[in-house]
């Protein structure tokens, strides 16, 4: 069998959700005191764990924007704190080791929308392709060669 990417089982998808609103509860309360932290509005926006339920990735934005990588830095300071906290709230034989990580996710999906709405695909959509099409059924009618 290959040591290949499987996908998550139940288990692990169930405990990374419950982590997930666990860590946003914590953070929601503001008891955290690290200065890059405290008073910022954070979105996890998922927890992936690890099949031995040791490990947890925690995906993080900052509400509103910005740079991500002050308030990387600060969630990687108070892991200790966060670590104590999940075992008050979650019910787990051992609370996963975690690690913070920016969700890029947003920027990507920013992105692609912009690409869908800009002159060149609007114009494509709205019958641009349909010409280019006839144009070459026309010219491999009349044998011309198209390059491949």
């Amino acid at each position: 069998m290959s040591r290949g990417h499987r996908d998550p089982s139940q288990r692990q998808l169930r405990v990374g959700e419950e982590l997930r609103h666990a860590i946003a509860h914590i953070l929601e309360r503001g008891d955290i005191r690290d200065p890059e932290v405290a008073g910022r509005l954070v979105t996890v926006t998922e927890v992936t764990i690890s099949p031995d339920l040791h490990n947890a990735t925690v995906f993080v934005v900052p509400l509103g924007g910005g740079d991500p990588a002050p308030l990387i830095a600060g969630l990687k300071r108070v892991r200790p704190y966060l670590r104590h906290e999940l075992a008050q709230l979650v019910q787990l034989r051992v609370v996963p080791d975690l690690s913070f990580v920016a969700d890029t996710s947003f920027d990507q999906a920013s992105r692609i929308e912009a690409l869908l709405h800009s002159p060149e695909v609007r114009r494509d959509v709205e019958g641009g392709f349909a010409d280019e099409d006839e144009e070459r059924t026309v010219e491999d009618a009349e044998g011309r060669d198209d390059g491949a």
